[in-house]
């Protein structure tokens, strides 16, 4: 699994509240403290900005912070401001997506549902491309394989060493949208059951007859962590981007609008079973 800079910068500002809460000390302090702004202090605490590790440094002095506790988040300070391995595809990353990449790749977990497309962790790079082609009308040839290219690397998460367990549910539509051709088709439909059969993962098939459910809304991805500091979160993705919902209520509702969808869709094994007869029609 890959250290992550977006997960150990949310962790690091779950930390930088928690410290400053228990010294009982305001951001405006701090940020006198610091000669900055309540805002740039807010932002370190938020993860929306990286503090440096003299930032965190003067943090933990004024909190009174010392020993292994403060070994452990001018570490954390470190790691967060590393670059990771996405860095290089910059040039085709929004800052949404670079975010979503950083959380995925340290994930323990992920449930996600896809009503009309392979999730992007099960695609092939043939489908990646195509889809990539059709919804990016756009985008030059050189940009469609970058993003093909990345979308194939953030495998490593369902492929590599300690791979995350996914639980995937697809709606039936995406069996049949012949997206890059029948080939194409094909091909993605092959490599789903090979993938499916992996015991990480857990692949359903909702069905086109399947009546109307809370996720006709559209996709989302859950994404869960091994260490009690790093908050789950939902993912929604839009033509506009990417938007990430961590307040408890949300992924409760999410949670449960999972279970339901798994309730409603195909059982694992018929679904290797409704995919294997829709390759034997193409």
């Amino acid at each position: 699994m890959t250290v992550s800079p977006t997960v150990r910068r949310r962790r690091l500002a779950a930390e930088l509240r928690r410290l400053r809460a228990a010294s009982e000390v305001t951001q405006q302090q701090a940020a006198r403290y610091l000669g900055c702004t309540q805002a740039k202090v807010g932002r370190f605490e938020t993860a929306k900005r990286s503090p440096t590790v003299g930032d965190v440094a003067a943090l933990l002095e004024f909190y009174e912070v010392d020993g292994t506790t403060k070994h452990r988040i001018l570490e954390l300070a470190r790691e967060s401001r590393k670059r990771a391995w996405w860095h290089s595809y910059r040039d085709v990353l929004t800052e949404w997506y670079a975010t979503y990449v950083g959380l995925e790749s340290e994930a323990s977990s992920m449930r996600t549902f896809e009503p009309e497309a392979v999730p992007g962790l099960l695609q092939t790079e043939e489908y990646a491309r195509a889809i990539t082609r059709e919804t990016l009308v756009a985008a030059s040839e050189s940009e469609i394989s970058r993003r093909a290219e990345l979308r194939m690397r953030r495998q490593h998460r369902i492929t590599g060493r300690d791979p995350l367990e996914l639980w995937a549910v697809i709606g039936e539509a995406a069996l049949h949208s012949r997206v890059g051709g029948t080939e194409v088709l094909r091909e993605q439909l092959r490599r789903l059951l090979e993938l499916a059969r992996q015991p990480h993962i857990t692949l359903q098939v909702m069905p086109l007859e399947a009546r109307a459910h809370p996720a006709r809304m559209g996709p989302f991805v859950i994404l869960r962590y091994a260490e009690e500091i790093d908050p789950d979160i939902v993912h929604l993705e839009t033509h506009a981007g990417g938007l990430s919902l961590e307040e408890e209520n949300e992924l409760s509702n999410y949670d449960a609008m999972m279970e339901h969808l798994g309730a409603h869709a195909h059982e694992p094994r018929k679904s290797l079973d409704v995919i294997s007869a829709r390759i034997g029609e193409l």
